[in-house]
């Protein structure tokens, strides 16, 4: 209730241009924190690593895959090695992914009742300008509508984004720079990386000769 209270004595935090000033600076807050979680509970060195060595040996089944064609005795023998090795980085991703989880297990319920709360106060309200035309809008319903605010609460011609949309972006855009900053780039992105090589990975199997 208390927080209720400042937001309603606080005008200027529920209106544009404040509110669109206010959840800018409430994510690079929310972003800094969980950098500097990032940096104390991962060891992002250790990751890299890791990353890096998990990267080569999903490279290594493409060589092995074109030695079944020239050398049928030695692809045999490289696919046993492989397969043996593929077993133990499961294990090590599945370690990894838990490390990468550290941060958000400690953020995790303070962001949902952060988010709830503010998402109740300013509803579907417009905090945020967007340059897209409102007329292109309507061609984009889903999923760039939930991000829309209330149309009957625009000011002037321009189409406005809703406290969901606007947080969004402006934690993806923040999260970004400060990762590129601290060298965390590589680490932060690995689970995607890993996911989209390992699909890759997969889809290349093994020729039975």
């Amino acid at each position: 209730m208390g927080l209720l209270v400042v937001f309603q004595d606080s005008g200027w935090m529920n209106t544009p241009p404040g509110s669109m000033w206010f959840i800018l600076l409430l994510s690079l807050i929310i972003s800094i924190v969980s950098v500097i979680l990032t940096k104390l509970l991962i060891d992002t060195k250790e990751m890299d690593r890791k990353q890096k060595q998990i990267k080569a040996h999903n490279e290594e089944k493409k060589k092995i895959i074109e030695l079944a064609k020239i050398d049928v005795d030695r692809y045999r023998k490289a696919r046993k090695k492989w397969e043996r090795r593929d077993v133990m980085l499961k294990k090590t991703q599945q370690g990894m992914a838990m490390d990468r989880m550290k941060p958000t297990l400690i953020t995790f319920l303070p962001m949902i009742i952060i988010f709830a709360v503010l998402r109740g106060i300013y509803t579907n309200a417009p905090v945020a300008a967007t340059p897209m035309n409102p007329l292109f809008y309507g061609l984009l319903q889903w999923p760039i509508g939930m991000g829309i605010a209330d149309e009957s609460l625009w000011i002037g011609d321009a189409a406005w984004l809703n406290f969901t949309a606007w947080y969004f972006i402006c934690s993806l855009g923040i999260n970004t720079l400060l990762q590129r900053i601290l060298g965390l780039q590589t680490q932060a992105s690995g689970g995607m990386e890993q996911m989209f090589t390992g699909q890759q990975t997969a889809t290349s199997e093994f020729p039975d000769v």
